[in-house]
């Protein structure tokens, strides 16, 4: 029984999974460095939600069932994009084969009552995409044509190491959430891979870091009554060889770990 409590006090955070073939059938997945940032990093346990898209809608108590569940969620990055009709646009999507309306449906349909509910929310690359929509923000689809923008996706026939490897500087916004956790650094080095990226943001957000070619890089919903932050890199890559990335894992973790508490508070 003291080993079964031991293990109920470790905070859970849930992670919406991609629909992807595997063979010949569709599986439920999301990335082991996703996975490993959040237990080794923010030292949680990770829980991967499956994206059953409308089905929670007709069959749950959806989302308040899954606030029950998690005390943080970590939304991840993708090869999907978002589909264009989730922010307002007719038009076709860029990539047509690179959709995942599961988990468009499924994300979208708690992401805003989750910051609302003060659940710690981190999100990752296309999470930053789908927190600014979910909030009424809208996107580009492919932002290296637009003129003056730089190419933010590389070669992805390379080797992990350099598809993940610093591409570009990013400007943190003075007096910011993600400037404290990067302990007040005016810039930062990120990596750089996605296609996608914010055109409008949404009422209500911030943007907290910025590309040289004017890509937003971060934000943050301003009046959530927790941790809401986004960043369009990938800190969950080798998070351990690079300070702001521990330190933005770190800090997620301890609004996790605080809110589990306040909620244990109030279950006694």
């Amino acid at each position: 029984m003291a080993g079964d409590q031991a293990k109920s006090r470790v905070p859970r955070v849930g992670i919406p999974a991609c629909v992807k073939p595997l063979g010949k059938e569709m599986f439920h997945a999301a990335g082991r460095k996703y996975l490993t940032a959040v237990a080794k990093g923010a030292g949680c346990w990770p829980i991967v939600i499956p994206s059953l898209g409308d089905w929670y809608n007709d069959n749950l108590e959806w989302p308040e069932a899954l606030f029950d569940v998690v005390d943080g969620v970590l939304l991840t990055g993708s090869p999907s994009n978002i589909e264009p009709a989730c922010y307002g646009s007719d038009a076709p999507a860029a990539e047509p084969d690179a959709l995942d309306p599961k988990r468009d449906s499924t994300v979208l349909s708690f992401l805003r009552g989750t910051v609302e509910a003060g659940i710690p929310l981190l999100a990752v690359c296309r999470g930053l995409q789908e927190m600014n929509v979910a909030f009424g923000g809208t996107l580009h689809q492919q932002v290296h044509e637009l003129s003056g923008r730089g190419r933010h996706v590389p070669s992805l026939d390379n080797p992990l190491e350099q598809i993940y490897a610093s591409a570009h500087e990013v400007r943190l916004a003075s007096g910011g959430q993600l400037r404290k956790i990067a302990e007040n650094r005016d810039t930062i080095w990120v990596n750089s891979v996605h296609s996608q990226a914010v055109d409008c943001v949404a009422p209500g957000l911030e943007v907290e870091g910025i590309a040289s070619d004017g890509t937003v890089e971060a934000l943050r919903v301003v009046d959530a009554p927790g941790f809401a932050l986004a960043v369009q890199w990938h800190p969950e890559w080798r998070f351990w060889d690079d300070p702001v990335s521990s330190a933005l894992f770190a800090a997620f973790g301890k609004a996790v770990r605080a809110h589990a508490e306040i909620r244990a508070e109030g279950d006694r």
